[in-house]
Order: C-alpha cells, then structure tokens, then sequence
C-alpha cells in the first residue's frame, strides 16, 4: 500500500522528515511504473496513483512552473514559514501539475 503522501506532507519539518518524504515519493512513483507495467491506465488521464509527470524532466518542468504558479498567488514578500515543507510540496506538485 503507498503512503499518504499528503499526511507525510504535512509532518516536513527539518532534513529527517524531508527525507521520509522524498523516500515515499520516489515509493510512489516506482509503485505506479509496476501497476502500469502490468495494467497500463489511459494515455489520457494519470497514473493508477495519480502520475502524470513519468520523466525526469517533465516531473521537474511541472514542479517549477506549480512553485511560480503558487507563488504569484501568495504576496511576495510573505516570509514561508516551514520552507522544508515548501519544498516538499514543489516536489509533490511534480507528480500531478500539467
């Protein structure tokens, strides 16, 4: 079963956390390539876990243009207040943004 990416989101606080994190996502991602090597989903929609970024570089090109997209929706000058989860939440945004 894969983790609850979103409640493993919410406890990144420090470098140990962010790791957790990263170890489970890179979990879920290799979860989805075994469920679609055996029942691939429709070209059309994501992943049987929710993937729709499978490359490197689209899964970075998607979490960069979520980290400016989410950024011009919050003031500017507004201090992040737990910047290892802000980090984390770029990194997941990778999995799903289009």
């Amino acid at each position: 079963m894969p983790a609850d990416l979103d409640q493993l989101l919410k406890s990144v606080c420090d470098e140990q956390s962010i790791i957790r994190f990263l170890e489970a996502l890179g979990s879920d991602f290799a979860q989805e390539r075994l469920l679609e090597k055996t029942s691939p989903s429709s070209p059309y929609g994501s992943g049987a876990l929710g993937w729709v970024n499978v490359s490197v570089d689209a899964f970075f090109d998607a979490a960069t243009s979520w980290a400016t997209a989410s950024t011009r929706c919050s003031p500017t000058d507004a201090p992040v207040s737990n910047a290892w989860q802000r980090c984390a939440s770029i990194l997941l945004a990778g999995k799903f943004y289009e």
